[in-house]
């Protein structure tokens, strides 16, 4: 048992170090390197930092732990909204939260929370037959994102693209290098699947020698799986402070946040779904 908790500080640990100083670098110099806007950044990141997520539903959903994986997707989701707006305080942003698009942004994170506690309190299996419900949420979240930041964060986007015709005047990118960081964020998304697995593994064994409930299996899952949104919601808005711009860094962490949060609940979870009906 002793070696059981040894094994899950050190993986726990890793996963922290792995997503502060390579996914989260790499991420920015990949960025940097492609002239990416924020939006695009925080949707990357999204989908980079959703990894543990996925290997912990689909694990859960093959060992027959389905339960323990839809308590993951809501406390990862919790989780994240409230990091999210912990680091929107600690980098004293709470002004630029008031833009329509961010305040609409926010209130779909909302949804992603309540959405599979109403299934739960409903008793509402979550079988094939809610998967084109998903698939649809998904779509229908994506087009209300994309369209608001059109509408309310164009002086932003104007800004953004204004900056890299200037830089693309100045130089040429070495697309080695863009090759380079995108073959970083593969090894990186690696590393977090199999650590994770490894942790996932451990968190296991010790809640059967505690007897611990599937749901509470879950909810710590969630707690280690969203450890890569926290760290890259503190760095997006540290980054941009620096470049004395705020409201970018706002805008990366919020996207980030709204597209991890419904790629755990609308496109993670579905496959944990198809799986246990697979099987």
């Amino acid at each position: 048992m002793f070696l059981e908790i040894i094994k899950f500080i050190i993986y726990s640990a890793l996963i922290v170090l792995i997503s502060k100083y390579i996914l989260v670098t790499t991420l920015r110099k990949l960025a940097e390197s492609l002239k990416l806007k924020p939006k695009t950044v925080g949707n990357i990141a999204g989908y980079a930092t959703s990894i543990p997520e996925l290997l912990t539903i689909t694990t859960s959903s093959l060992r027959g732990l389905s339960g323990a994986s839809v308590y993951n997707i809501i406390s990862s989701n919790v989780i994240n909204f409230i990091q999210y707006i912990g680091a929107i305080l600690l980098n004293k942003n709470v002004d630029k939260i008031k833009n329509r698009a961010i305040i609409t942004d926010i209130i779909l994170v909302i949804f992603t929370i309540l959405i599979p506690i109403v299934l739960l309190k409903m008793n509402i299996e979550l079988n094939i037959m809610i998967v084109p419900i998903f698939v649809i949420l998904y779509i229908l979240f994506r087009v209300i994102n994309d369209n608001v930041h059109k509408m309310y964060l164009k002086n932003e986007d104007e800004k953004i693209e204004h900056e890299i015709e200037v830089e693309e005047e100045k130089e040429s990118k070495n697309r080695f290098q863009t090759i380079k960081y995108i073959i970083y964020l593969v090894i990186t998304g690696f590393l977090l699947y199999f650590v994770g697995d490894k942790l996932g593994n451990t968190l296991e064994t010790l809640c059967k020698l505690f007897n611990i409930s599937e749901a509470i299996i879950g909810i710590l899952l969630g707690f280690i799986t969203s450890i890569p949104e926290l760290m890259t919601f503190f760095e997006s808005q540290k980054h941009y402070k620096k470049e004395d711009d705020d409201m970018l860094g706002v805008v990366e962490a919020t996207n980030n946040l709204l597209t991890s949060n419904i790629l755990n609940l609308f496109a993670i979870q579905t496959i944990g779904i198809l799986i246990t009906s697979i099987l």
